[in-house]
């Protein structure tokens, strides 16, 4: 079963995502605060990172940042999931292990871009 970390601030985002990809065979956690991840990603091993930008009192693509220059997290896909941006931020463009989904998504969508991205890995 493939793993996936759900990283959002906003709980009833986290528990439609969650019960959705549950729905598909995912094995799903979710946090609400971005400052857990890395303990979570030791943890948890994911195969995959959805990720808001707008997490609070942070920053998703700062949390992009240190997984890439993390060695043992580096190669872990990552989908931004936001209302707040979109693919012409040059910073969506710049890593290839990085993806874009805006919010509010369509149900499809997600399952689609999750498992292209989980089959690309």
């Amino acid at each position: 079963m493939r793993k996936i970390i759900v990283v959002d601030d906003n709980e009833d985002i986290l528990e439609i995502i969650k019960l959705i990809l549950e729905g598909y065979d995912y094995e799903v956690i979710t946090l609400a605060d971005g400052g857990l991840l890395f303990n979570s990603i030791r943890e948890f091993k994911p195969d995959l990172i959805l990720l808001d930008i707008m997490l609070g009192n942070m920053d998703g693509r700062e949390l992009c940042k240190a997984i890439r220059e993390n060695d043992q997290t580096k190669d872990i896909p990552i989908i931004f999931v936001s209302a707040s941006h979109n693919l012409s931020d040059p910073f969506m463009t710049m890593d290839s292990n990085v993806d874009f989904l805006a919010k509010p998504f369509d149900i499809n969508d997600l399952i689609d871009k999750v498992a292209m991205t989980l089959s690309a890995a």
